[in-house]
């Protein structure tokens, strides 16, 4: 039986929780595989937690300083020579450019390592997959990818999230969240058709669980109307009428929308409170000014409309919270528009899975080491047009 055909099978068979124990024991067999670890990117994208049954864990690995990091940040296979003749293959685990983690394997032979580097990317591909639809059975791989406890409150709000990156022909993004271990407001979502892809960045008010349920709230009553059918004015209208008719004016959620019509690079906008979007074009960033609306839930019966720009092939767009802009430097002055301009041409060779969270690092540095007393979101997309 061809390798790849039995390493899938063997996936696509084993029980959620041992798709580890599955891929190990074929690429043993098929591949002379000495060793085989699955590391997690955990939420913080800082480091690669190794896949272990719990309470027994490995020491986690470095994102920055390390070959399996090398190889998660390239998104490229790399072969490290290890003693004795053998090879340590390191291979992206990425399932439509939502990047998980990185397979590990130790070959004895490090001459076959070029031989069967593509087999193993492949082999890795499936297990990506995999991992994603075993995450529904099972929470081996979600408590894998946690270096610290989460708050209640960033509970709910990663389990919110349809991933911290994406990629079709048209586009790629990205995107992270900070505190990633204590968030609790700031969210983002997203979701494509064949013609379109819908694009939410959420400001969360207030903290706590108190925002992840109103943010919980929102996304959920945007979901319910985009999943109807219905246009981006639309879904604004019916999410503001859910959190008014709950909270009655007292909190509400500020909220950028955008529908990219994935054919001619026109997007629909709604700019509904305090997310900002900037745009790299032509080596130049730029502020996006946007028509501003209330935020979602503020008063009752609110109407919205939708403006129209055009991304170009070729562009970045820059999407942030105010826990970004507003941050303020232990000299208190706010990193605002013109540090955040900065940052983007500073990241603008790297990828857009790659520039959040290297923006949320600048972002780091010019708060010093007081602590952040909000939430920070990055998302990045860069439109490559069809």
């Amino acid at each position: 039986m061809n390798r790849f055909v039995a390493a899938e099978r063997a996936l696509r068979t084993a029980a959620p929780h041992q798709l580890l124990d599955a891929v190990r024991r074929v690429l043993a067999e098929h591949y002379g595989a000495q060793s085989v670890e699955l590391l997690m990117a955990d939420y913080g994208l800082t480091v690669l937690q190794p896949v272990s049954v719990l309470p027994h864990t490995m020491e986690p690995i470095s994102v920055h300083s390390s070959a399996a990091g090398r190889a998660f940040g390239a998104q490229e296979p790399f072969v490290e020579r290890a003693g004795d003749g053998m090879a340590r293959l390191h291979v992206p685990v990425t399932v439509r450019g939502d990047r998980l983690g990185v397979l590990s394997v130790t070959l004895p032979d490090g001459d076959q390592a070029a031989t069967v580097l593509a087999e193993l990317g492949d082999v890795a591909q499936v297990l990506a997959h995999e991992v994603v639809v075993a995450e529904r059975d099972t929470d081996v791989y979600t408590q894998a990818r946690r270096r610290d406890r989460l708050t209640l409150a960033a509970e709910m709000q990663w389990q919110l999230l349809p991933g911290r990156s994406c990629a079709r022909p048209e586009y790629e993004l990205g995107a992270q969240l900070e505190p990633a271990y204590a968030i609790f407001g700031d969210n983002f979502d997203w979701s494509a058709t064949a013609d379109h892809l819908m694009l939410y960045v959420t400001n969360g008010m207030g903290e706590g669980t108190e925002a992840s349920v109103l943010t919980n709230l929102a996304i959920s009553a945007l979901r319910n109307a985009r999943r109807a059918g219905l246009p981006l004015a639309d879904q604004a209208v019916l999410a503001d009428q859910a959190l008014y008719a709950h909270y009655r004016g007292q909190c509400y959620l500020s909220v950028l929308m955008l529908d990219f019509e994935l054919a001619t690079g026109r997007v629909s906008v709604v700019d509904a409170g305090s997310p900002r979007m900037l745009r790299l074009r032509d080596g130049v960033v730029d502020r996006v000014e946007l028509e501003a609306q209330l935020p979602l839930g503020m008063f009752d019966e609110t109407d919205y409309v939708s403006q129209e720009l055009y991304a170009e092939p070729g562009d970045r767009l820059i999407f942030v919270s105010d826990g970004v802009y507003g941050t303020a430097s232990p000299r208190g002055e706010a990193y605002g528009d013109a540090a955040l301009a900065r940052a983007i041409q500073a990241t603008r060779l790297l990828p857009a899975a790659e520039v959040p969270r290297a923006v949320l690092r600048e972002l780091a540095d010019h708060r010093g080491r007081s602590a952040s007393d909000d939430d920070a979101l990055v998302v990045c997309l860069d439109w490559l047009g069809r």
